[in-house]
Order: C-alpha cells, then sequence, then structure tokens
C-alpha cells in the first residue's frame, strides 16, 4: 500500500508539473519521467485512474447548497454564492477554477502521450476516450460558472500559461464533439467487476445530454438522450417495493456493487474500509442541527397523488404537521422525512409518550441540547440518509450519484418540449416511467390542458422533484433565467401545525406562521448569472477579463 501511495503521488507530479530547463530534459534514473513512463497498458491505466480523483464525489451534494431545495445551517461559500452575497475575493470561486483546470491538464497530458505506448489500438483509444469524458465533465462546470473560459487541450509551459478566454459557445462545440469522439471508442455495456464505475458510451452520451440540455442545444439534447436510451442496457432502479424503491437507490441498496443498480451512468463510489464520506450523519446528525435542512420552497414543489399542485388540488388541506405529508407525490416521503418513518436522528431526550420509539420520526427538534438532530426549518431529509451510519462519524460509503438514466429521460422530454415535438407517448416512455416506479399517477397531456396546468411547468417540477438533492437545482434555474428565486427568503414549516408551536419560539416567522430560516437574499440578473473571475486569476492574468458588473 505504501508503495502504491508513492507511485501515485510520482504519477500526479508527472501529470501535473513539466519543466523545460536543459539540465532536466534527461531521463531521471530513479523515478517516474514523462519520458520512460507512456509505455504499457499498465501505464496508461494508472494514468487514467488517478484522473477519476477529478471527479466530483460529495461535492455534487455540497452544491445543492447555492439552489433553493436547501438550507445548510450556517454561513458557507456555497450558500454565500447561491444567496449573491459574495465577491471574487471568494476563494471557493478560486479554488472551483483551478481544481477544474487542474483535472484538464492532466487529461491534456494524458492526450498529448497516451499514442506512444505499444498495445493493442483500440485499447488504447478506449482509455483516451474514458480521458475524453472526464474532461468534458471539467469544462461542463467551467462553462457553467464563468461561461467564456480559456479552452486549453495542451500542458501549458510555464511561460505560455495564461491563455484568453474562449467564447463560451466555442468551449461547448468542442466538448460536444469530443464526447462523440469518445462515445465511438468506448464499451455500450455497463462496467462491472474491476471496471465497476469507469466510463462507458453511455456515460459518454449522457454527459453530452446534459450539456447540450444546458446550453439550449435541443436537438442535439434529444439524439443523445435517445441514443441512452436505444442502448437497451440501462433501467430504472426498483427493489421491489413503490414506497421505498426511489429512497433505497440512494442507500447501500442502490450501490452499483451490488449489480441490481442499472440506472446510475456516472457515479463516485465509494468502497467500506477504503473510501467514506460523511453525507448520512450530515443529513440527520443526531446530536447537533442537521447540515441539509429541506426548504418549504422544495416541500410545495411535490404534487398531490390527484397530479394537481398544491393550490389546485382539493385533497390538500393542511392543520397540523402530520398533514403535509398526506396524498403526495410518493417521492416527497422518500426525499424528505415523514412522521412515523424510521430515522436515525434519535430524539432520545423527549418524553415516552411523544416518542416512545427513538429510532422513529415523530416531530421536528428546533433547540440545540445534543438529545437528537436539530432543524432550522423543521423538515428533515431521508433521501441519502444511510440509516446504518448516521450515527458514526466519517463512515459512509454510499455511492454518490453524478449522473442518473432518470435524468436521461427528463432530458428527452424537456428536450421534445423545447422543440414544440412532445407527445403523450413521449411522456409515457420518460416522465411516467419516473412516476411508475413510485405508484404516482401519470402525466397526461390532456388532463394538464383541462386544469389549466403549463407544460413548461411540470416539466420543471418533475425534474426538481426527481433530483433533488443532486447538485442541479442551481444549474437549471440559472439556465431557465429563474434567477428570482435565489433573491426569496428561505422559509420553512408553519410553526401554528406544530403540536407544540411554543418548540419553535426562538425561530423567526412570517405573517402565516412560516419560518423564515434565511433572509437577505439577493440576485442581479446583470451578473449573478455567471460567476466573477476570482481575484487571484485576475491579479495574475489580467487579460483575462471579468464578467459583466462584477
Amino acid at each position: 500500500m505504501k508503495k502504491t501511495k508513492i507511485y501515485s503521488l510520482l504519477l500526479s507530479a508527472l501529470l501535473l508539473g513539466s519543466c523545460n530547463d536543459d539540465f532536466l530534459e534527461r531521463a531521471p534514473l530513479d523515478e517516474i519521467s514523462n519520458e520512460t513512463f507512456w509505455q504499457t497498458e499498465d501505464q496508461l491505466v494508472l494514468a487514467v485512474n488517478a484522473l477519476y480523483a477529478n471527479v466530483k464525489a460529495k461535492n455534487t451534494v455540497d452544491m445543492e447548497n447555492m439552489g433553493d431545495n436547501t438550507l445548510w445551517p450556517s454561513s458557507t461559500a456555497y450558500q454565500l454564492i447561491g444567496s449573491g452575497n459574495f465577491g471574487n475575493d471568494l476563494a471557493t470561486l478560486n479554488t472551483e477554477y483551478t481544481t477544474q483546470y487542474a483535472g484538464v491538464r492532466q487529461a491534456n497530458a494524458f492526450l498529448e502521450n497516451y499514442h506512444r505506448a505499444n498495445i493493442d489500438p483500440a485499447r488504447k483509444e478506449a482509455l483516451a476516450a474514458e480521458v475524453r469524458v472526464i474532461r468534458a465533465l471539467m469544462y461542463s462546470y467551467l462553462t457553467n460558472f464563468w461561461g467564456d473560459v480559456p479552452l486549453v487541450t495542451t500542458t501549458l509551459t510555464l511561460d505560455e500559461v495564461f491563455v484568453p478566454r474562449t467564447p463560451k459557445e466555442e468551449v461547448v462545440d468542442f466538448i460536444l464533439e469530443d464526447l462523440e469522439t469518445a462515445a465511438q471508442h468506448l464499451s455500450p455495456t455497463i462496467p462491472t467487476g474491476a471496471n465497476l464505475g469507469r466510463m462507458n458510451k453511455g456515460a459518454a452520451l449522457a454527459l453530452k445530454a446534459r450539456i447540450a440540455l444546458y446550453n439550449g442545444r435541443w436537438e442535439v439534447a434529444e439524439k443523445a438522450a435517445k441514443d441512452v436510451m436505444d442502448m437497451g442496457v440501462y433501467s430504472l432502479f426498483t427493489s421491489g417495493d413503490p414506497s421505498r424503491n426511489y429512497y433505497d437507490l440512494f442507500t447501500y441498496k442502490g450501490k452499483l456493487s451490488t449489480g441490481n443498480n442499472k440506472e446510475t451512468i456516472i457515479a463516485r463510489l465509494h468502497l467500506e474500509d477504503i473510501s467514506y464520506h460523511n453525507l448520512s450523519r450530515e443529513i440527520q446528525v443526531p446530536d447537533q442541527v442537521v447540515r441539509w435542512n429541506p426548504t418549504k420552497s422544495l416541500v410545495d414543489s411535490y404534487l398531490m397523488e390527484d397530479g394537481l399542485p398544491i393550490d389546485r388540488s382539493p385533497l390538500y388541506s393542511v392543520s397540523k404537521y402530520e398533514d403535509v405529508f398526506e396524498n403526495r407525490d410518493p417521492r416527497m416521503t422518500q426525499t424528505i422525512l415523514q412522521p412515523g418513518a424510521a430515522w436515525g436522528g434519535r430524539l432520545d431526550g423527549r418524553p415516552a409518550n411523544q416518542n416512545p420509539d427513538p429510532s422513529v420520526f415523530m416531530v421536528p427538534k428546533f433547540t440545540s441540547d445534543g438529545r437528537g438532530a436539530v432543524t432550522v426549518t423543521g423538515y428533515y431529509f431521508t433521501k441519502y440518509a444511510e440509516l446504518s451510519t448516521v450515527g458514526i462519524v466519517g463512515r459512509d460509503y454510499n455511492d454518490i450519484h453524478l449522473l442518473r438514466y432518470a435524468e436521461v429521460l427528463l432530458t428527452y422530454a424537456e428536450a421534445r418540449l423545447e422543440q414544440g415535438k412532445l407527445t403523450q407517448a413521449d411522456l409515457d416512455m420518460t416522465i411516467n416511467l419516473l412516476r411508475d416506479r413510485v405508484g404516482m399517477k401519470h402525466m397526461d397531456l390532456n388532463e394538464l390542458a383541462a386544469n389549466g396546468l403549463d407544460v413548461r411547468e411540470e416539466i420543471r417540477r418533475e425534474r426538481r422533484v426527481e433530483l433533488a438533492l443532486e447538485g442541479q437545482r442551481y444549474f437549471d434555474i440559472k439556465r431557465w433565467q429563474q434567477g428570482h428565486l435565489l433573491a426569496e427568503d428561505t422559509k420553512g414549516t408553519n410553526v401554528n401545525w406544530l403540536s407544540n408551536p411554543a418548540s419553535a419560539a426562538n425561530l423567526r416567522r412570517d405573517p402565516q406562521g412560516f419560518i423564515i430560516a434565511l433572509s437577505g437574499r439577493s440576485f442581479d440578473p446583470a451578473k449573478h448569472y455567471l460567476w466573477p473571475i476570482p481575484l487571484s486569476q485576475l491579479e495574475r492574468f489580467p487579460g483575462l477579463g471579468q464578467n459583466p458588473n462584477w
């Protein structure tokens, strides 16, 4: 293990650094060098493996804090970004910029050298294709955050390190073409065994569909999504119980290593005794304030079981906290914790008549005394909470799902809609499959029209509830030009619905009684649809220029 770590460190140095000093051009005799490394299949595989470290893991979920689905209980960089209260000196901006470009540089180093290996050409091109997918993922974040960014396809020397920004549309063209090239060299089968979690043809095409959708390339998004669908290898995950199918996908039952998950296309895998995170504990931490607090906005977005929004359905009638969860889209209670559901928050300090079984959630807790999970909105997540690890610090090895087949189906439906081509048949082979998984009423175009519902709004709602807590909401708000949603106060449950309203006496509330968990948010459409170029980058390379109004 020690030798492996040392070898990996040397490889990272090789991929990230170079020198043009003539004296150092001789190949080192006692370490990895660029002159001797790119020779064998094992060496190429090692280089590709190192690149996978650049694929976001739990950080993908952390980015949910920039949207309006959840609220972190204390100020974080992502929360500041989502609230509009930040400047170009925020360290996270530079971290995102430099880490994405570090991954790009590693990928470029591979693509400049892989052809030197004396191995089967098809195998060589397949490994290069994996690298192209990872590089495209890096560039997708860069363009989503900053718009125009330097398009770098070679490993730069010290005197070439500054590259002017390339128009976003050109960068998008490049990565879409690169993904198509990658798809032609990758296997269509789902990787298993030692190859579990590696990029395949489906990953290249699904990522192409996402990037095209994000950039309004509707025809490209439609075709790429349909190409994935036509592969015939992906299907929605099920554990055999509609009341748990969706929830189980985000627990150990949905890990790719079980062999039962044919839905997740790109993921960061975590393995027991090797790779851990702390997400489950942060969601329902039993002795502190939970890190992920569902918002009123998210809770209200779930339809009633009759397929109507809460402001249209006769089924929605709330006088107490438990009523919020009644007769709703089943994905709601598989995402947001319902009274009577199992959990790891353990309100052990409550009297037995209020909470006879601490493993079952009964009422929200608003004051911190170390004896139960505290919420600042009145709601808790259950999605992504693997109950067996909630009580253990940093021992969660749940997979992080970055791109699922469910998203591909949603992409196809939205792309068809935006071209004016959406039919009921399209809904039946996309959104209604998602609804079938949980036993939810189908989306019907005739019924939407009869009830005066906007199809676009309902397609977008479907995407929000299906992908909640998966890091997509902020990007969706921006591409839909709905930045005003980020300027609204973040609210929670209504204290008047609680069995003991005094338990939330320490929290602010609006005139109707809804908790105001965060205020002071703003969104300036003239500037906030793009991030500012980080101050440290401008200081080094003034020629980068700044985004509008920053």
